[in-house]
């Protein structure tokens, strides 16, 4: 018995030792290639810019484009499995949204995963800032946002998601057109 326990005991010891060893080896390759991917989502967001300056207001960071008063944030929130995070690339003073990418997820695949696909990105493309609706079929003015079919509660939160973000853009620039 007593031998038993020794074994489990010290293979308890070197798997945890293991573990740890990955874990701390892993760690900087995973930071570096979610900063590329962050540094990809600024850029696709921002149309006319071609770099980008990182800048602190009100507690929230933004990344300000070198052209045209574009503005991107990173931000996130609750979607129908986990939290949704994208990036979304605006002009606050003239309340227009350029575009969006979703750089994480965990929504249903096959249905509310879509939310990373072209189809629905395209949804926010040069979209005035505002309060949107989500509407199950093709939109009929700006305000509207078309969900996707079998995955409603993914397409409205991500809208939400973008509301909020648009609020404290607002209320760290001064506001929209």
């Amino acid at each position: 018995m007593k031998k038993l326990i020794l074994t489990l005991t010290i293979l308890g010891i070197v798997s945890a030792l293991s573990l740890a060893f990955v874990f701390e080896w892993t760690t900087p390759i995973i930071e570096k290639h979610q900063e590329v991917a962050r540094k990809e989502a600024i850029m696709a967001v921002l149309p006319n810019s071609d770099s980008y300056t990182e800048v602190v207001k009100d507690g929230t960071t933004f990344y300000e484009g070198n052209k045209d008063g574009e503005v991107a944030m990173l931000t996130s929130g609750g979607g129908f499995q986990g939290e949704i995070e994208l990036m979304l690339g605006a002009n606050p003073s003239q309340g227009k949204i350029f575009a969006i990418q979703v750089l994480n997820h965990q929504e249903t695949p096959g249905l509310g995963a879509y939310i990373t696909g072209e189809d629905y990105e395209s949804n926010f493309i040069d979209k005035p800032f505002g309060d949107y609706k989500v509407v199950k079929r093709p939109v009929s003015n700006p305000m509207e946002v078309e969900a996707i079919s079998g995955a409603t509660i993914s397409s409205t939160k991500v809208t939400n998601i973008i509301e909020e973000a648009i609020n404290k853009m607002e209320l760290a620039y001064g506001g929209g057109a």
